[in-house]
């Protein structure tokens, strides 16, 4: 698990550094760098899977190109990793540093695998809706253009998961009891809810977006081999307002495992939002909701559990109405209005 993220000249984060946790909600204006840090974390991926270029022996040049530090987490809390470039299009030098202080191995092949497992997600409902071959149920892809494919490959190969996700899925929308796939003589996938009253079966391109993105997210939450870190963006897109709390208790699943009973490691979730309704849910968990604050054209993250009158604000309204407000920063800048008076062109 990623501890902490220290980003220098990329993308729209000039000098930002955060703290990671195992549930990591990002709010804030368009713009603001929410991408900037999930497009960091997956470039890491990406090069993570190639021969290092860099090593410890090497002297850590000072540039002017982008700079990307990551921390971790025990075991893996004695590694430093370094990623960083001459311009922020060829940010693609990957150093790896042993720590003193970290307590754990100095195991770059380990760390290697965890990284290479990292996942990020921007569901496209059309491409949710949509036939896929069978082959492809493994992991889901990044738009969920998979999504029938792994529900199928889910149900014949772990049948218990699949039947905790069936039964949270009629738990929430209690209009359907049951999941079910289909294979085509073409060998593509195709995926449905039947509906309880009628026994209707609907077809994936005639659900809703929000049923669509929900069946993705359990299909997250239920995978027996899930991601080492998932990033989600607009998590809250396509759903009611009322469903946010069931989205972020299956997300917590991920990251909070030890609430569910289950005893693998915690999987790292970071979601983007601008639902001050999602918002409203993390009063008690103000520690988990990050700001990403716009200051001219770059960007910064703070953790709302700073803010020192945070108490004093809870008393007087709601998260999501003081954001909305303006109150706690991370929303769209706006233009100073010309002096009073001032000559109409």
């Amino acid at each position: 698990m990623i501890s902490s993220v220290a980003i220098r000249n990329f993308r729209a984060l000039r000098n930002a550094r955060l703290d990671l946790l195992p549930f990591n909600l990002i709010i804030g204006p368009n713009g603001s760098g929410k991408t900037s840090l999930i497009d960091g974390l997956m470039r890491l991926r990406a090069l993570a899977r190639l021969p290092l270029r860099g090593n410890a022996d090497e002297e850590r040049e000072a540039q002017g190109g982008p700079e990307v530090t990551f921390h971790f987490t025990p075991p893996h809390d004695a590694l430093e990793v370094v990623m960083s470039g001459a311009t922020a299009a060829s940010c693609d030098l990957l150093q790896v540093f042993p720590l003193a202080t970290g307590e754990g191995a100095d195991d770059w092949a380990g760390l290697r695998a965890q990284l290479a497992r990292m996942r990020s997600y921007v569901f496209d409902h059309r491409a949710l809706a949509s036939r896929s071959p069978s082959r492809d149920g493994g992991e889901l892809m990044s738009n969920g253009a998979n999504l029938a494919a792994v529900l199928a490959t889910m149900q014949m190969h772990s049948p218990a998961a699949f039947g905790e996700l069936r039964a949270e899925l009629c738990r929430i929308l209690p209009e359907y009891d049951d999941v079910r796939w289909d294979i085509g003589r073409d060998g593509t996938v195709s995926v449905g809810l039947h509906l309880a009253e009628t026994g209707e079966l609907i077809p994936a391109d005639h659900l809703s977006q929000g049923t669509l993105y929900l069946l993705a997210i359990l299909a997250l939450a239920f995978e027996p081999t899930p991601p080492s870190v998932v990033c989600v963006e607009e998590i809250d897109r396509g759903f009611h307002p009322r469903l946010l709390r069931e989205v972020r208790d299956v997300l917590y699943r991920l990251s909070h495992p030890e609430s569910q009973g289950l005893g693998r490691a915690p999987v790292q979730v970071i979601a983007t939002s601008h639902s001050p309704y999602l918002l409203d849910l993390f009063k008690e968990h103000p520690e988990e909701v990050v700001v990403s604050e716009k200051e001219g054209a770059f960007a910064r993250f703070w953790r709302l559990s700073e803010r020192g009158d945070l108490g004093e604000l809870l008393e007087e309204g709601s998260l999501g109405d003081m954001w909305f407000a303006g109150i706690l920063g991370g929303v769209p800048q706006e233009k100073e209005p010309g002096p009073s008076g001032a000559a109409e062109k």
